[in-house]
């Protein structure tokens, strides 16, 4: 009979624990994403082109295009919007960077299908090691 009331413990101790990690990740989760919001927002406010004129820029060098993705960053200390374009008929992806103090055209590159299946590995091996650098800092901090 103990041993039933000592399984049912440790189990519930178990659920509960599970709870809170759950918990715990979901709210360090949204605390990443209002920082990258934040983040962002500091790079608009110092862009002199917005991302609507910046979109424009960008279609006009991929005619038909469609914007897939669109981003303000900096890069090699310079402040620019990126945008990946997509072209009917195929499934390549176009990325047009635009100068987001001049509008200039920074560059224009093609990405093939295994092109942007090799970026999406790197972009999730930089989250993973971001995630687990962020993990330790509050490890530390407790």
């Amino acid at each position: 009979m103990k041993i039933k009331s000592i399984i049912c413990s440790v189990i519930t101790l178990g659920l509960v624990a599970g709870g809170l990690t759950a918990c715990t990740t979901e709210k360090e989760g949204k605390e990443g994403k209002e920082n990258e919001k934040a983040s962002e927002a500091k790079l608009e406010a110092q862009a002199k082109i917005t991302k609507a004129e910046a979109q424009k820029i960008a279609l006009d060098k991929v005619p038909g295009g469609t914007i897939k993705e669109g981003d303000i960053e900096k890069e090699k200390g310079k402040l620019l919007w990126s945008f990946d374009i997509a072209t009917p008929g195929t499934k390549d992806i176009t990325e047009v960077q635009v100068d987001a103090i001049t509008g200039a055209i920074i560059d224009i590159s093609k990405e093939t299908v295994a092109d942007q299946a090799k970026e999406k590995k790197e972009d999730a091996k930089v989250k993973s090691k971001k995630d687990k650098e962020d993990d330790d800092e509050k490890e530390e901090k407790k």
